[in-house]
Formats: C-alpha cells, sequence, structure tokens
C-alpha cells in the first residue's frame, strides 16, 4: 500500500487479520508484544515519511478497544529462596563438583552476594572496574559499606550497597589479586546459574516467570521494600523511578500495606459498640 492509503481503519482491518492468521497457523493469537513491535515498526516509518514530506500527518494508531495488561511483578527470590540460593552456591564453593571450575564456583557465589546486596543491573556489573568501588564507613548507619559509581547507558550514576557486599567485594579482590582497571566479573556466569537454579527448583516463580541474574536485582529492591526503606531513596540508589518500584515492586509486598492504617476505626463507631455490649449483658 502507499503510505497515504493506510488510515486508522485499515490498520484496524490488519490487526483482525494477523489474529485470524496466527489462530489458522498456530492456533493462537499473536503475542501482545510482538503486536505492539509490529505497530511500532509501523510508526517508526510514517515519521520518516512525514520528515521528507511525503505525508501530511500521522493517522491515529492506537487501538480504539484497548484493555489494560496485567501487570505482572518481576521474578524475584523470598527472603527464603535467596537464602537457600546462596547456600547452594556456597556449597559449590566448599565442595566443588569438578575441580577445574573451582574459581567459577568462587566467583558465582560472591557475583550473587554482590548483586542482591547492590541492586546492580546485570550489563552494569559486567562494566564494573575495581578501581570504580570503594569501601566506606558510612556515618548515617554506622556500617561499612561499599560505594559504587555505576556507568550505564546514562550516564554514570552512584549506588550504596548493603553491609553484606562487602565481604564478598573483598574475597573477589584477595582472589584476583586486580589491577584498578580490571573487570570485577570478567566472565559471564549465566550457564552455571541457570545449571543451580534447576537443581534447587528456582528456576520459575509460582506464577511461572523465568529467574534470571536480572532476578537478584528485583530482589534487592523487594528486600529493601520489606525491611521499610523509603522508596525514592531506592528509586535513586538504583538508577530508576519511583513509578517503576511502585508498579512493578511494591504492589505485591504485603509489608508495604499499614494494617494499622487499614483497619482504623472511627471513635464514635467503637464507643456505640461498647455501650450495646454493656446494655445486653445489663439486659441478660
Amino acid at each position: 500500500m502507499a503510505l497515504a492509503e493506510i488510515t486508522p481503519g485499515q490498520l484496524q482491518e490488519y490487526r483482525i487479520h494477523r489474529r485470524a492468521k496466527a489462530m489458522e497457523e498456530h492456533g493462537k493469537p499473536p503475542a501482545r508484544n510482538t503486536m505492539h513491535q509490529e505497530i511500532v515498526t509501523l510508526r517508526q516509518t510514517l515519521k520518516t515519511a512525514i520528515r521528507h514530506g511525503w505525508l501530511q500527518y500521522l493517522p491515529d494508531l492506537s487501538e480504539p478497544y484497548k484493555t489494560g495488561g496485567k501487570i505482572a511483578h518481576r521474578a524475584w527470590f523470598s527472603p527464603e529462596e535467596y537464602k537457600k540460593l546462596y547456600e547452594a552456591t556456597r556449597r559449590r564453593v566448599q565442595n566443588p563438583k569438578r575441580k577445574r571450575y573451582t574459581w567459577q564456583y568462587a566467583q558465582l557465589h560472591d557475583y550473587v552476594l554482590f548483586m542482591a546486596n547492590t541492586g546492580l543491573r546485570p550489563d552494569e556489573a559486567g562494566r564494573l572496574e575495581y578501581r570504580d568501588v570503594n569501601v566506606v564507613d558510612d556515618a548515617s548507619t554506622a556500617e561499612t559499606i561499599l560505594e559504587i559509581e555505576v556507568s550505564g547507558n546514562r550516564g554514570v550514576g552512584y549506588c550504596k550497597s548493603t553491609n553484606g557486599a562487602v565481604i564478598s567485594f573483598e574475597r573477589l579482590k584477595k582472589r584476583n589479586n586486580p589491577k584498578p582497571t580490571d573487570r570485577i566479573f570478567p566472565k559471564s556466569h549465566h550457564e552455571l546459574f541457570n545449571i543451580i537454579l534447576d537443581e534447587e527448583g528456582m528456576k520459575f516463580d509460582r506464577e511461572g516467570q523465568r529467574r534470571t541474574a536480572y532476578s537478584l536485582r528485583h530482589t534487592y529492591i523487594c528486600l529493601r521494600l520489606m525491611e521499610g526503606a523509603d522508596i525514592y531513596q531506592i528509586a535513586k540508589n538504583c538508577r530508576t523511578s519511583v513509578e517503576m518500584i511502585e508498579k512493578y515492586y511494591a504492589s505485591h509486598i504485603k509489608t508495604s500495606l499499614d494494617a494499622a492504617a487499614i483497619n482504623v476505626r472511627k471513635p464514635k463507631l467503637i464507643a456505640k459498640k461498647k455501650e450495646v455490649t454493656k446494655r445486653k449483658g445489663r439486659d441478660d
């Protein structure tokens, strides 16, 4: 079709055609994300045409009867599952199944502890160098923590870890005897991490979502929320937004609900109830 011939009505016909064809060939409709990517591609094409003067305006590409999709929380490890995970990686270090992989086992164990106590993204941890991390005594908590200079897609950000990341970082330095410019995690631990998850029966959460190294970041955020940390400070420390945390994390953390605020009662109702109970007792 010519670009000028594409109208919102024809786009809706395309959606119907796309669904019918997928049902005929595969027995199920195309995934929501697949359709989203195709519409985004079309939108970018039309925008390019507008910039070149081949098209006068951008047609409405939105779905006419769009329903809100389910917001699933990110796969993470509960406190019990996280303990089970790091105990499994520790056993690999203490009793390696293959001696030649002893270094990899030790690196993975420290990787799990480091990630779950810093909230870094896997790609951020992969770029991290030893010179980017400093061990400091934090005056506000009276604990020893890590101050990390994080290089990301949007420039440099900063992160303050919990005390649990310090031991793993010191072990990494002692084991690798690095130069300041060496990477802290020079190799990916994806394969070994997945093997341990499969062995421990933790590859999927209860909703069937696949756990990955990213789940360690999600675990950090959820555990901080459960401890009552300020959501704005968590967002800054994890280089994300409060909206994202509220949408994907805070909604399913039970400790974020204040029972005292939920189960509040009006004083008049309580007094009236006591009076009725007292009167009933006199009548009996």
